[in-house]
């Protein structure tokens, strides 16, 4: 009897796993267990289907069931497992459609069960018409509700509210963006926050900020939400506030969970249980800068998570090492991105801060169609040692942060920064590039 790899989700960890372990050892038996529709799907293009810029759901699936069942993979849609049984080495399984359930073996096990969105547990949410956005599944029945719905109100100012109230407007619906902090993506610094939310505005969406949800009304359907500062008239709700990881299964069987919810891996993902795994939005990652465990829910951690674990599992020496915190995110006119820490975490992290922000344009003053670029670095004051950035510019002009992203994972210092030779044309950089202008405020 072959040795077999049991994944438990099969989403970008749990597929990524799947395929790495395959094609390094060919004789192990891997099946993994789906509960929704898909596989392998890119969750981040949700917000551009219901925007209507892509046409069907299943342009973001990357591979079928049936081309894994060509490389010698099972994957089962419509399967959840519901118990692991860690001292057999067994998982039962339910058929979602048959409703049967059936005990299957396994000598490897990769958690991958990915995290859910927080839902606001408050009067009138579960009317229709209030909706939270993880799946595909959650994708199609917005998209089929836009229909009936002229007035949204998106509740939360992150990463995926933001796209959400672009994807409304783009609909043509009237947009409020409720966000309880005092500005919208408060993830990032204040003053980065302040050129997003003038997008927004400029962008026909109203910003609500400083503001609890208290509940949602109607009869039958959504017909407003109830805030701390009024009532807002709506057909349609977004409730983006967060994601919890999906660490049920795992806590059940012993399997240690980090500071952060999620649960804790070594560099090799592997738990604290023997023959156990843990990948993607479920799994902590290092952060590369503070040293300390860190939890990144997004689509490209996950894919290296399920890339190592696989090649762990199948013999090879991989490791992941972390993270630093890279992420980027389109807002209407915008692309806004961060990496490495804020100043606001930096210093609450216990580093001595300084940072330096300049405001440059993305080319050459006399070319064209050039758009204003922010650039913000985060450094130590005593070493100059670099702790982040965040850039706001249009188009792909944003990922300017991928530079900065490569020097704080190597340890790098302003004055590095300042000294790299960067590429020069009219058409995309001033002659100073404003990597290197905002290096040389920092000096």
């Amino acid at each position: 009897m072959s040795e077999r790899l049991v994944i438990i989700g099969g989403v970008a960890a749990g597929m990524s796993a799947a395929a790495k372990a395959k094609r390094s050892r060919p004789d192990l038996e891997v099946i993994a267990f789906e509960k929704t529709h898909y596989v392998s799907y890119g969750a981040c293009g949700l917000p551009y289907f219901i925007a209507g810029e892509i046409e069907r759901v299943e342009a973001l699936v990357a591979r079928t069931p049936e081309q894994f069942k060509k490389q010698g993979i099972a994957a089962l849609t419509r399967h959840e497992v519901v118990e692991v049984d860690y001292e057999n080495r067994e998982v039962l399984v339910r058929d979602l459609d048959g409703g049967e359930t059936r005990r299957e073996r396994f000598d490897y096990l990769v958690i991958s069960t990915g995290a859910s969105p927080v839902r606001l547990a408050l009067p009138g949410a579960d009317l229709p018409g209030v909706f939270t956005l993880r799946t595909p599944e959650d994708g199609l029945a917005i998209r089929e509700w836009l229909d009936r719905a002229r007035r949204a109100v998106v509740v939360g100012g992150g990463y995926v509210g933001l796209e959400m109230a672009e994807a409304f407007r783009k609909r043509g619906l009237a947009v409020v963006v409720v966000e309880a902090m005092d500005r919208v993506m408060p993830q990032l610094d204040p003053e980065i926050s302040e050129i997003v939310a003038q997008a927004l505005v400029r962008s026909g969406v109203e910003v609500v900020t400083g503001a609890r949800v208290e509940g949602f009304a109607g009869e039958g359907a959504l017909r407003a939400v109830v805030t701390s500062q009024g009532t807002i008239d709506a057909d349609l709700a977004l409730v983006s506030v967060g994601i919890r990881p999906n660490v049920a299964l795992a806590e059940q069987i012993g399997v240690r969970l980090g500071p952060t919810g999620a649960i804790a891996v070594d560099e090799k993902l592997r738990t604290n249980l023997p023959g156990v795994w843990a990948a993607g939005d479920v799994a902590e990652s290092v952060h590369l800068v503070t040293g300390e465990p860190y939890w990144l829910p997004l689509g490209d951690v996950a894919n290296k998570h399920g890339r190592t674990a696989g090649a762990v599992i199948a013999g090879e020496d991989a490791t992941f090492k972390g993270v630093v915190g890279s992420a980027i995110s389109k807002v209407f006119d915008l692309a806004v991105a961060v990496t490495g820490l804020t100043e606001e975490r930096a210093r609450q992290a216990g580093f001595d801060v300084r940072s330096a922000m300049i405001k440059s344009r993305d080319r050459a003053h006399y070319m064209p169609g050039g758009h204003p670029l922010f650039v913000k670095l985060v450094y130590e004051a005593s070493s100059g040692r670099l702790l982040g950035a965040q850039i706001v510019g249009g188009g792909s002009d944003a990922l300017r942060v991928d530079v900065v992203a490569a020097l704080i994972q190597q340890r790098a210092t302003v004055e590095d920064l300042r000294r790299l030779d960067l590429a020069y044309a009219p058409p995309f950089s001033p002659v100073w590039d404003p990597l290197l202008v905002a290096a040389n405020q920092a000096k």
